[in-house]
């Protein structure tokens, strides 16, 4: 399974890639890279809702001079994974528990098997709520995770206030295939750079573009109603008071101060319920802070650096 490789944003070096197939017969793009020398560990990237294992080469490149192995997934429904709907740009799953088949399958066929231990997690918003998930049933795996701007709860005015039961309804009335209202094909990240809510870098959304347009099957528009529907009861779970307690590695949560999709103060809250939880506020980032200016990046990675690896606190 080919990587999309461009001038602006080639594939690193030392790839493996191909497909696997989760127990539900869905098959899924990875990639991994050996580690260099004096290897440190694995760190696996889980993506957001629309992102691509190519949108974090460079995020590959930093983890990698680091000391790190990494590996990565395209989750179904995105990337050049397998999508569950006859319409590509429909990024659907009727439940978060298929992104959690899809690490664990990754997990047990890719990266036990073949990266070197130990193993980190660097979670991106829909891939950090999945670590999350994951954590609460007791999967160890990881011995750190990474969660950036986890979906814990919706930001003010990224929905209607009424959206979550009109959602429910369309989704009782058997709507969950087609779009939220309002919703379309267009490819949300190649929206125009002007007034989007997901970086304030101009450079790395022109780069997330380019990619797109060398590839536009990578691109899905939309949630679907029953992905939404999934979302809100995820988040639902997140909110039981007995939830966090149940998840034991270490976590650091990092929060952007000008987030429009996700809750900063949610996620800001929520690591103080965790058993060994921390957390950082990036004063001025937007949503996608891996995707951000290097001011805002390079704060990122310093509490990264402090964090992975380190002494287990469980």
């Amino acid at each position: 399974m080919k990587l999309i490789s461009i001038p602006a944003n080639p594939v690193p070096d030392d790839v493996v890639t191909g497909l696997l197939k989760t127990p539900d017969k869905v098959e899924l793009r990875f990639a991994r890279w050996a580690p260099p020398p004096g290897r440190k560990g694995t760190v696996c990237i889980f993506h957001g809702r629309t992102e691509f294992i190519e949108k974090y080469f460079e995020t590959v490149r930093e983890l990698r001079s680091r000391g790190f192995a990494v590996a990565t997934i395209d989750f179904r429904g995105q990337g050049l994974s397998q999508r569950e709907l006859a319409n590509p740009r429909k990024g659907h799953v009727d439940h978060f528990g298929d992104y959690e088949t899809d690490l664990e399958t990754f997990m047990k066929e890719i990266v036990l098997p073949d990266c070197p231990p130990p193993y980190y997690a660097l979670g991106h918003s829909t891939g950090s709520a999945v670590l999350l998930r994951i954590g609460a049933k007791g999967h160890r795996w990881f011995d750190r995770m990474v969660l950036s701007t986890p979906l814990l709860a919706l930001a003010p005015g990224a929905f209607p206030r009424f959206a979550e039961p009109v959602i429910r309804t369309m989704k009782i009335f058997g709507l969950g295939h087609s779009y939220i209202p309002g919703g379309n094909d267009t490819v949300i990240a190649s929206r125009s750079f002007i007034g989007n809510n997901l970086t304030s870098d101009p450079v790395r959304h022109a780069r997330t573009v380019a990619v797109l347009e060398a590839e536009p099957a990578l691109g899905i528009g939309s949630p679907t109603v029953g992905w939404a529907y999934a979302a809100f009861e995820a988040m639902r779970q997140f909110d039981d008071p007995s939830y966090a307690a149940k998840i034991h590695q270490p976590i650091l949560m990092i929060a952007a101060g000008r987030d429009a999709i996700v809750s900063t103060p949610k996620i800001e809250s929520y690591a103080t319920r965790l058993r060994a939880g921390a957390h950082l506020i990036i004063a001025g980032a937007k949503h996608e802070i891996m995707m951000e200016q290097d001011r805002y990046r390079a704060q990122l990675w310093a509490a990264f650096d402090a964090f992975v690896p380190g002494t287990p606190l469980y």
